[in-house]
């Protein structure tokens, strides 16, 4: 990893991550945790691959939280409450969890819209003037999300600049808890941002287009090894093809092709679900450390 306010070994040494003189159990689990997650990062971007992400993260955070309840580890801590980079630290964590909070509402926000589209398209209201105008309310919906997951990522790129600690004067309890909460935080950062980017990610222009793209999508038998071709994530496969389906003025929406396009919907509020999931147990699994964070600071 490059070095980074996020990325301590790059700013101090740790021959290793042991509490006690013998390392605890949890510190090779933790170290497991951590490969398994970095080798991760090289995944696809679709929302199972990010879901796994989501669950790797839970069980990290799970480590981390016995760790804090070690004595060793608290007695470390303690020691060091009253200085900068503990606050850094606990501030780190709400922001987390405000992003969190932003991925929650923005898939609720796709997911609901979706819902809507797919009862359209089953009732066929209004013909072809009522699809296109649900439609045209799920794309505008979408640009609303983006809007805030742009925000949400901004925000997510200061944190990176913000890290206070230095290695000078520090016992090794406290070099390897500080590591391994950094290390922590860092890789919730990287999962979280790609969460945010697969689902607000923008066709580029280098992608197919026009009504081969329509066709990808609705050919359902076909779209497994096209997706692997044009490389889009669901969302952003499902807004491409809506955008061009709109907009199309010569060609007509038979009914194989409704059916096929709620079969995707069906697939992408699946996966919006599997998402949700993830971000709700990720959400308390940093609720839970940042309380134990701050028992252990006021004791």
């Amino acid at each position: 990893m490059a070095a980074s306010p996020l990325n301590p070994r790059a700013q101090y040494h740790s021959r290793s991550i042991s509490l006690p003189s013998r390392p605890h159990p949890l510190v090779p689990e933790f170290d497991e945790h951590l490969c398994r997650l970095r080798a991760s990062q090289a995944a696809s971007s679709s929302s199972s691959s990010i879901s796994h992400r989501l669950s790797g993260l839970k069980d990290l955070h799970d480590c981390v939280d016995d760790l804090l309840l070690l004595p060793l580890t608290q007695q470390a801590l303690a020691q060091h409450r009253h200085e900068k980079w503990v606050d850094e630290l606990l501030d780190g964590s709400l922001k987390l969890l405000d992003v969190c909070g932003t991925a929650k509402d923005a898939l609720l926000q796709t997911r609901e819209h979706a819902h809507e589209l797919q009862s359209s398209l089953r009732r066929r209201r209004g013909g072809e003037n009522g699809i296109s105008t649900e439609v045209g309310e799920y794309l505008t919906s979408r640009k609303k999300v983006k809007k805030a997951i742009h925000k949400a990522l901004s925000n997510l790129k200061s944190m990176e600049k913000k890290c206070s600690f230095s290695p000078l004067n520090k016992d090794p309890k406290t070099l390897s808890m500080v590591y391994m909460l950094r290390e922590m935080e860092a890789l919730t950062l990287t999962v979280l941002e790609s969460l945010l980017s697969s689902i607000a990610r923008a066709t580029g222009q280098s992608k197919p287009s026009g009504w081969s793209l329509v066709s990808k999508l609705m050919h359902h038998k076909r779209v497994a090894c096209e997706d692997a071709a044009i490389n889009l994530t669901e969302f952003e496969k499902m807004d491409a093809a809506l955008s061009i389906l709109i907009g199309l003025k010569t060609k007509s929406v038979n009914l194989v092709q409704i059916h096929n396009m709620q079969n995707e919907l069906g697939k992408l509020e699946s996966s919006i679900q599997d998402l949700e999931e993830g971000i709700e147990l990720l959400s308390r699994c940093l609720i839970k450390t940042r309380v134990s964070l701050l028992n252990t600071l006021s004791h």
